[in-house]
């Protein structure tokens, strides 16, 4: 911000600069025309000069790709919405039973979301659902209610997190959390041995394993699951 006085008085305004040392001075009671530009670095940011149609082309440019792009959403999304998918059946006291096992309250919030999962996987439409929420506030366990009902309706499931810390976190509290079910789970990290990772690979292929729990190991081309029902990517 500058004061400038242009005779009637000393006047704030914003100085912008273009490229070249153009200068173009806006007061203050104009700001709202003005609105900070976004890009991923700063450094990387091209100034134009003031008086060309250079930003106006750019603005163009910008404004079609992201029409392109909402094209292709919406193509994906239609062919979603076209795909059969698998309708999990599971008994409901069965599920009550596990949720008995929780230890905790649910959240009305955290409710609405099982909520929504269960409704999901029932309805025999590809569910992909975004469930959001602070650290601790219980997202975990909404993961674990989905792959609950998609182990006891026969299919695997599929945890894939960001660091190798998490999945060992994550490994722990499921076995915990189905240490009294009859559950198969591994994880697929760095810190498993060579022999660990070649058998937990044979287990997914063969379908003798229910639930892995990984890093991007779990995205290797080698790796095969016979029977996916569930995956669910923790961004953490």
């Amino acid at each position: 911000l500058v004061h400038l006085d242009l005779g009637e008085g000393e006047t704030e305004f914003l100085h912008l600069e273009y490229a070249g040392g153009d200068k173009l001075y806006v007061p203050v009671a104009q700001l709202h025309l003005i609105s900070r530009y976004s890009a991923s670095e700063p450094e990387l940011v091209e100034l134009h000069r003031l008086g060309t149609d250079r930003w106006d082309r750019a603005k163009r440019k910008a404004a079609q790709q992201v029409r392109d792009t909402a094209a292709e959403l919406l193509a994906l999304y239609a062919r979603r919405a076209a795909r059969e998918g698998h309708a999990f059946n599971f008994k409901e006291h069965d599920l009550e039973a596990f949720a008995d096992g929780f230890g905790f309250e649910e959240t009305p919030d955290q409710q609405a979301a099982i909520d929504a999962v269960v409704a999901d996987m029932k309805s025999g439409k590809p569910m992909d659902r975004l469930v959001c929420g602070d650290v601790g506030f219980g997202k975990t366990e909404v993961a674990i209610r989905a792959a609950f009902k998609a182990v006891m309706a026969g299919k695997q499931v599929a945890i894939l997190v960001p660091t190798t810390v998490l999945a060992m976190q994550h490994f722990s509290t499921f076995k915990k959390r189905f240490a009294d079910y009859p559950v198969t789970i591994d994880m697929m990290s760095r810190f498993r041995t060579s022999s660990d990772v070649a058998r937990t690979k044979m287990n997914l292929a063969e379908g003798k394993l229910d639930i892995v729990i990984g890093t991007h190991a779990l995205l290797a081309k080698d790796i095969v699951i016979k029977n996916l029902g569930l995956l669910v990517i923790d961004e953490e």
